[in-house]
């Protein structure tokens, strides 16, 4: 795993609809080993690596690998005349766990300040609601408001970090690690027979909104997003979950919003066994397969990823080996995925 990649696109701000910062990452690494590289009036990045063994006399099949570029996150809504911040989610913020964090709050220059928690006696044994919640930075009023105005983008003001072992932890693990696992995979890709397009989508967490107009656009004849695969923890019921961290990269079978292709999905389990990538099978939330599978006259799309425990809270744990493994599984899908649609037609 590329540790300077890794930290440099978990810890690159970007929330839905403010993505700049990070697909600024994206492209200057597409660049590095992609034909081309461009961006869409969305804010999309697209990338293209051409097929090195195209058919004779025939254009190249494409597949489309995606990845979405945002975070969950907030806006500043109201500053009052004491100096605290009113926000707004961007994304499914869950209010257990934003209570007490800090957060970096991105105006005319940065500004620092956490979430603050309810100790009324009353307030102790339940969650405060999003729209009731605060953000202190120590500051006065007018000094603030020189300094932030309300438009100004929040994020949690915590970085990437190694947990334990092979263990991360960091805030935005969806869907950061499906970024770093399509960057390292254009990096890592052999020859192919299909013109390979990767995508950085923006605006999934409201709404899978990228991904609709840059599916569009590439009309690819395989769709892979690449997302968190739903990961046990403590407070998960056995049923509620299929995929154990450290135990291989999770195939979807469906989520909320997508039914697998059932040939893409029996030919990414193939996938691995040929090539000895340790896997797991995965029902998921919905992801920008969605959009993928039906975009134009429909896609032959799914969705893999490494286990994630603890998707939108602040403290997101992934295992290395499953980073890896999902990136071994996408290189495999580019360079063999010409087999999936001869044997389709």
């Amino acid at each position: 795993m590329d540790r300077e990649l890794f930290e440099r696109v978990c810890n690159t701000p970007g929330v839905s609809g403010f993505e700049d910062a990070v697909q600024q990452v994206t492209a200057e690494t597409l660049r590095t080993c992609c034909d081309e590289v461009r961006g869409d009036a969305m804010g999309n990045v697209i990338g293209l690596r051409k097929a090195t063994r195209p058919p004779d006399g025939e254009e190249p099949k494409r597949i489309m690998i995606a990845a979405h570029a945002d975070e969950v996150g907030m806006m500043v809504k109201h500053i009052d005349d004491n100096g605290f911040i009113r926000f707004q989610p961007l994304g499914g913020l869950n209010p257990q766990v934003i209570v007490s964090q800090r957060v970096l709050i991105h105006g005319r220059e940065p500004v620092r300040g956490v979430i603050v928690p309810d100790t009324r006696k009353d307030s102790r044994e339940k969650a405060t609601p999003v729209e009731e919640a605060f953000i202190d930075t120590g500051l006065a009023a007018d000094v603030l408001c020189e300094r932030i105005e309300v438009g100004d983008v929040v994020t949690f003001d915590l970085p990437v970090e190694v947990l334990n072992d092979k263990m991360y932890v960091g805030r935005n693990f969806d869907d950061r690690i499906g970024t770093y696992c399509l960057l390292e995979a254009m990096r890592q890709v052999g020859e192919t027979q299909l013109d390979a397009y990767a995508v950085s989508s923006v605006q999934e967490e409201v709404g899978l909104r990228g991904a609709r107009p840059a599916a569009f656009s590439v009309a690819a004849d395989i769709g892979v997003a690449i997302d968190g695969s739903l990961a046990w923890g403590p407070y998960i019921k056995p049923h509620q979950s299929l995929c154990e961290p450290g135990q291989g990269t999770g195939i979807y079978i469906m989520d909320r919003l997508t039914i697998g292709n059932r040939r893409l999905v029996a030919f990414l389990f193939e996938l691995c066994e040929r090539r000895g990538i340790a896997v797991q099978k995965n029902i998921g939330g919905g992801t920008d397969a969605a959009a993928i599978q039906q975009s134009r006259c429909g896609v032959m799309a799914t969705t893999i990823g490494a286990p994630v425990r603890y998707m939108h809270s602040t403290g997101q744990l992934c295992h290395a080996d499953d980073i890896e493994a999902t990136v071994a599984l996408l290189v495999a899908v580019m360079e063999h995925g010409h087999e999936l649609l001869a044997a389709a037609s």
